[in-house]
């Protein structure tokens, strides 16, 4: 489908933001048309773009992750090999690569086909992406660039979610060990843990330090050194 006349989806992904690096000697060989396109559907989704001199015809970065394409607009059968030469030599330099190809007739399929075999390509080893158009394939570079960011967003988050699980389960136990102590409530077991620290630290910390740096009373800062310190106090029977 020529770029002049086919109609752009313009399909938008809410909240996102990146960047998109497109090769200055890539934009040199297409139509004007074509690199307006690029420019208004990256403006309608919130990427910047800009003209630089990279080895990839285009490199995204979305959601802090780089994606890297080779983006093939004219297949052209009686010059394939600097193509695989070129996704050889970046299937190497970038961990996320992927190739899409522009092939609107059954002749180019069938000769991408049998190129793709006849060079050694691995499949997935880049992934390749065959399309109808240009304007398909763009589009299928900005999802891909987008989805990839939005996973490594959602990888981190489901991180700390996870930190943050295992966080308030320590603390739970903290403030079980440290309330088994007779009459320290809450309150005294966060101060000495904001004061002081661990259960290993506190059991540490001499009276006189758990004075200077809390506002236990003496008696408490008596009884917590002695309790974490002395096996037979905290294993006596306790009267409530």
């Amino acid at each position: 489908m020529d770029s002049t006349t086919s109609t752009p989806s313009h399909a938008t992904f809410s909240g996102t933001a990146g960047i998109c690096l497109m090769r200055n000697a890539w934009k040199e060989d297409q139509h004007p048309s074509f690199i307006n396109f690029i420019s208004t559907f990256l403006s309608a989704n919130s990427f910047r773009l800009n003209f630089v001199p990279i080895d990839p015809d285009f490199i995204f970065n979305c959601g802090g992750l780089s994606v890297a394409f080779i983006f093939v607009t004219n297949w052209d059968r009686y010059n394939v090999a600097s193509i695989f030469n070129r996704v050889k030599k970046l299937k190497m330099q970038f961990a996320r690569f992927y190739v899409v190809i522009t092939l609107p007739a059954k002749e180019q399929i069938n000769s991408f086909i049998q190129s793709y075999f006849t060079f050694g390509m691995v499949i997935g080893k880049p992934t390749f992406v065959p399309v109808q158009d240009l304007e398909m394939g763009f589009e299928k570079m900005v999802k891909i660039a987008h989805s990839s960011g939005v996973y490594k967003q959602e990888r981190i988050g489901e991180k700390l979610k996870d930190e943050r699980k295992q966080l308030v389960q320590r603390m739970d136990f903290y403030l079980k060990v440290v309330t088994s102590i007779p009459g320290i409530d809450n309150h005294d077991a966060n101060a000495l843990s904001q004061a002081v620290g661990s259960v290993q630290a506190i059991a540490k910390a001499s009276k006189e330090q758990i004075l200077e740096n809390t506002d236990l009373s003496t008696d408490k800062a008596e009884l917590v050194s002695r309790f974490l310190r002395d096996p037979k106090f905290y294993s006596r029977p306790k009267i409530n």
